[in-house]
């Protein structure tokens, strides 16, 4: 089972750049997807059902912002969006799709660079997550929680640590929660198959940071440590274009 996850910066920006055409040559089986910036309402079919393709769209209220999707070749058995707070549900930030006893979860994290405001809001986020995952765990069943976290947890995980332990993403606090989560039972795949591995998921549209590799890994598939032994490939795929984060794939075997 190939899940991929992919902060688009605009699903319709992304369709006009190939995203189609991406999703019909990789057959992924579940694609959690990020930063939609669309009303269900402007949904056209090209984006709600390509082919061989279900999906669901959970929106913000706010025209233009976040927003959360996920498409899947098998029909999700349930959908549940948001989690439940809605100072969060109100800006689209999360979407599950069940397939049996498997959760995934598309999930953007908020960015907390604009302001001290917005900071603890993404610490409040982190917060308040992290039961509503738990619980699902401790329900018996297996969780995997992809999407753009907006923090690079080590300093392997981004070109200059030094330069922005000051700036949020990498600040100590936020990087402390990524290590809570682990703690809580979690697995980063990608880092759990490749400890040393250097490649990233995202670049600044300033100074051809992408053209130099300058860039950050914000952009996980955490699974739950009942997954473990069924990671199969994690994979960073940061020759596809077409957003200023690229897609990141974890497989599992079907056992």
């Amino acid at each position: 089972m190939r899940i991929f996850s992919w902060n688009v910066n605009g699903i319709r920006a992304v369709v006009r750049k190939g995203f189609t055409d991406w999703l019909q040559k990789e057959q992924p089986d579940v694609v959690c997807i990020q930063e939609t910036k669309i009303q269900n309402h402007q949904l056209t079919p090209t984006l709600s059902a390509p082919a061989e393709y279900h999906s669901s769209f959970f929106s913000a209220d706010k025209k233009g912002y976040s927003g959360v999707a996920i498409y899947s070749k098998k029909k999700p058995t349930k959908i549940v969006y948001g989690f439940g707070i809605e100072k969060y549900d109100i800006e689209g930030r999360v979407i599950q799709a069940y397939f049996g006893n498997l959760v995934v979860i598309s999930t953007y994290f908020p960015n907390g660079k604009r302001d001290e405001e917005r900071l603890q809001y993404k610490f409040d986020f982190y917060k308040d997550y992290l039961p509503s995952l738990l619980k699902l765990v401790q329900s018996g069943l297996n969780v995997i929680v992809c999407g753009d976290y907006n923090t690079a947890h080590e300093e392997i995980d981004l070109a200059r640590p030094k330069e922005n332990r000051k700036v949020s993403g990498f600040l100590p606090m936020e990087r402390e929660w990524l290590d809570r989560y682990e703690n809580a039972g979690f697995v980063d795949t990608f880092r759990f198959l490749h400890p040393e591995k250097i490649q990233y998921s995202w670049w600044s549209h300033f100074a051809r940071s992408r053209e130099r590799n300058v860039g950050w890994r914000i952009d996980y598939n955490f699974a739950s440590t009942s997954l473990s032994s069924k990671i199969k490939k994690a994979e960073i795929h940061d020759h596809v274009t077409g957003s200023d984060h690229c897609p990141i794939m974890v497989e599992l075997e079907e056992k």
